[in-house]
């Protein structure tokens, strides 16, 4: 008797377990000496337990069925507030009274007949499943609840802007706001241009300290500005973020002036649309390293921690190391004993560990800590609804190769762009990453490339041209058609 007792127990527990309420459902109203409106009151409970929980199961099995139709569909309703934050309260809710549940199944399941070995290992087992019916929904809850304030605090909402030529082409500025600084100044300015399909991505940097920047024809900028960004040493590439946020009359179309006259000079000088930008507040991004666990870095040169603003405090040694968020920050932000564009390759770097490092396992285990700093660090006008496509576009890139340009010296002359040739190498980039001809797709030009700058040597693999000499981090391309493989730049595979 005893046995079928403790089977019957057991039966009550995993049917809690596996569907919450069903045990209060199958036994019934209970036979205690509580008032009668209590058992009521618990059925009443259990049922509407039990009802969610098989709405949820029939719900999730249609959305199952649904992504093996169109998965991006799927994902992008996962993108709405209306959606995740009802998912992320009812989680939660999960948390409270599936516990309540299993702790009721067990009061129910009780019988005199039980031996006392036999009450305290039930009673022991059923501590440890209340336990885990309680972390697992509320660590759930929690996620789901961060995600939300993501995408609410991150990700912009109406805007939708159509890939060009197969390409998407977003602009991943790294803006600087400490106090000695009057205003945002974007010292790290990256386009990266990603095809729509494989994922293939060209990434181009540009200095900071570029002149003479043009904006596209017919915009309010252009027309206020014929001659460009043109004012000598003070109109710089990094303080036309300043320009846009001071004069919003003439960028109306974006959320963010500044970055929309970023976008626009980005255009003029590459000759590409730009879909979006990402700004990442280089003040907090040593959080969101520090979030994920840090950042598995080739240090190609001994690189000083500090500037010429303040005193040099320590170094990061050259070899192959686990940077934390500060170390990583120094490393990709140093310009002591250094140039601008040695900078530049370090942050391609540091953009490029981070690409090959955020797989989904890393992303899930430290979620809560990556949207808290995300929040803080990184601003985009990307649609929340593009989220999915992007996310799938970037595992995508982590198996494909990601050519980079960078235009320094000798490629260009920062004070005296030749942008024509700019935009010339920016076309045989893509179409070369694409396997086209160097000739198709690449616009006619009468402008060369300074006298200084070696010729490409072509090589036999698939016609790309050669940098000649192995680059390293702390070097620009070598020829003006440079266009490398970043893993092999910064000494990953």
């Amino acid at each position: 008797m005893s046995a079928l007792k403790v089977r019957r127990l057991l039966t009550l527990l995993v049917l809690t377990l596996i569907a919450p309420g069903s045990a209060q459902v199958v036994t019934g109203p209970s036979r205690s000496s509580r008032p009668a409106g209590w058992g009521r009151a618990r059925l009443a409970v259990a049922g509407a337990a039990l009802r969610v929980w098989l709405s949820c199961l029939v719900l999730a099995v249609l959305l199952v069925g649904l992504a093996l139709l169109n998965r991006d569909w799927v994902l992008g309703l996962f993108t709405h507030q209306w959606m995740i934050r009802p998912l992320a309260l009812l989680f939660l809710a999960g948390a409270v009274i599936w516990p309540v549940l299993l702790l009721d199944a067990w009061r129910i399941g009780q019988a005199p007949e039980l031996t006392q070995r036999s009450r305290r290992w039930i009673a022991l087992l059923t501590a440890v499943l209340m336990v885990l019916s309680l972390a697992l929904p509320l660590a759930v809850g929690r996620r789901v609840w961060a995600a939300a304030d993501l995408l609410s605090g991150v990700f912009g909402s109406g805007k939708h802007s159509a890939a060009v030529d197969g390409r998407y082409n977003v602009l991943l500025l790294g803006g600087d706001t400490g106090p000695s600084r009057l205003g945002t100044r974007t010292d790290s300015v990256n386009l990266a241009s990603i095809d729509e399909k494989t994922g293939q991505t060209a990434l181009f940097s540009l200095p900071r300290n570029l002149q003479n920047v043009p904006f596209p024809a017919g915009t309010p900028a252009a027309k206020a500005l014929p001659n460009g960004w043109n004012c000598g040493d003070v109109c710089l590439l990094n303080a036309i973020y300043k320009y846009g946020e001071d004069n919003p009359k003439l960028f109306p179309d974006g959320r963010d002036p500044g970055a929309e006259a970023m976008m626009q000079a980005v255009q003029g000088v590459t000759g590409l649309k730009v879909n979006y930008y990402v700004i990442i507040d280089l003040q907090g991004f040593q959080d969101l390293i520090d979030a994920v666990g840090g950042v598995d870095m080739n240090v190609a040169a001994r690189t000083p921690i500090g500037n010429e603003h303040s005193k040099v405090r320590g170094w990061i040694e050259p070899g192959q190391q686990r940077l934390d968020g500060f170390h990583a920050l120094w490393y990709a932000r140093s310009r002591d004993a250094t140039s601008d564009y040695d900078r530049m390759a370090r942050q391609r770097c540091v953009m490029n560990a981070m690409v090959n490092q955020l797989d989904p396992a890393t992303v899930l285990r430290n979620f809560q800590g990556i949207a808290s700093a995300g929040s803080k660090v990184v601003a985009t006008d990307v649609p929340a609804s593009k989220l999915p496509a992007f996310l799938e576009l970037a595992q995508k890139a982590k198996k494909s190769q990601i050519k980079s340009v960078q235009f320094v010296p000798p490629v260009i002359v920062p004070k005296h762009p030749d942008f024509t040739e700019i935009r010339r190498q920016v076309a045989t980039t893509i179409d070369q990453l694409e396997g086209r001809n160097d000739e198709v797709g690449t616009p006619a030009v009468t402008a060369t490339a300074p006298k200084s700058a070696p010729k490409p040597v072509e090589s036999a693999a698939a016609g790309v041209s050669s940098p000649g000499p192995k680059a390293s981090p702390g070097s620009g391309p070598s020829s003006p058609n440079a266009s490398v493989d970043v893993r092999s730049v910064c000494g990953t595979s």
